[in-house]
């Protein structure tokens, strides 16, 4: 496979993942993570690293796309910043341990725990289950212990952590405006202290493919962010043109099949 093949290949998943994410509505890092895995699997990676390869460059990915949908959410004020340098501490500390975690776990109990992780979002999905509003904000230790298993379970997963951090926002008092951008600030440190630590944890690792450092694929990196930016564009259009229900249930049946690969695989 050339070089060109492989650029050129990126650019497609990428374009494929920003359509999907933006249909769907969902962060990348729960696309990306299996689009890579199939990827990196085409190209005859080491499949014990295949895993850990792709949560690590999912986690690279969202950090330039996380940072711009954490800018705007800044710049309209919907980021309650008091509750995000609550959750802070945690996120980073968490962050660093889903990576540790990760790095210990096989690639196949990893992308077991992977397919649970989104076999729960399918489920959630089809029975429509929306956070419960609250008015009580709780302590700073509550809420660093919250920080700490958002980051630790993204990390882990290689996402934004979105699905989690908007419902403990929302339990909390936040309106869904501002539980919405709250958590794009908060995907922001986990993505780059995620992706950090995965470079660190893969470096030097023996079955490592060129262009890689550490857990991080430098070309995958490239062709998902310089594609799926605009792709996703198209996919809102899409999404505003599709009734609801079949979004919310074709988006389940997508995660129900993917959540169980990873599973039987």
């Amino acid at each position: 496979m050339t070089a060109l093949t492989i650029v050129v290949g990126y650019l497609a998943l990428g374009a494929a993942a920003g359509i999907m994410a933006g249909v769907f509505g969902v962060g990348g890092g729960i696309i990306i993570v299996p689009v890579l895995v199939f990827a990196f699997g085409v190209q005859n990676i080491a499949p014990e690293i295949t895993m850990h390869l792709a949560v690590g460059t999912s986690l690279a990915t969202i950090v330039v796309t996380g940072a711009s949908s954490a800018l705007g959410h800044i710049r309209r004020g919907s980021v309650h910043r008091p509750w995000f340098m609550a959750l802070l501490p945690g996120l980073m500390l968490g962050a660093i341990g889903g990576v540790f975690i990760a790095g210990s776990l096989s690639g196949t109990m990893l992308g077991t725990l992977f397919g649970i992780f989104v076999l729960l979002l399918a489920t959630k999905m089809v029975l429509g289950l929306k956070p419960k509003p609250g008015t009580v904000v709780p302590g700073k230790t509550a809420m660093t212990i919250a920080g700490g298993v958002v980051g630790a379970i993204s990390a882990l997963f290689g996402i934004g952590g979105g699905a989690m951090t908007v419902p403990w926002l929302s339990r909390c008092g936040a309106t869904m405006t501002q539980a919405v951008g709250t958590s794009a600030a908060c995907g922001l440190p986990i993505a780059v202290v995620g992706a950090i630590t995965f470079i660190i944890v893969g470096w030097g690792n023996p079955l490592l493919p060129p262009w890689a450092t550490g857990f991080v694929m430098w070309p995958a990196f490239l062709g998902i962010v310089v594609a799926s930016v605009p792709f996703a564009r198209i996919g809102v259009r899409l999404a505003h043109v599709l009734p609801a229900h079949v979004l919310r249930f074709s988006f389940a049946a997508l995660l129900a099949v993917v959540g169980l690969r990873f599973i039987l695989a």
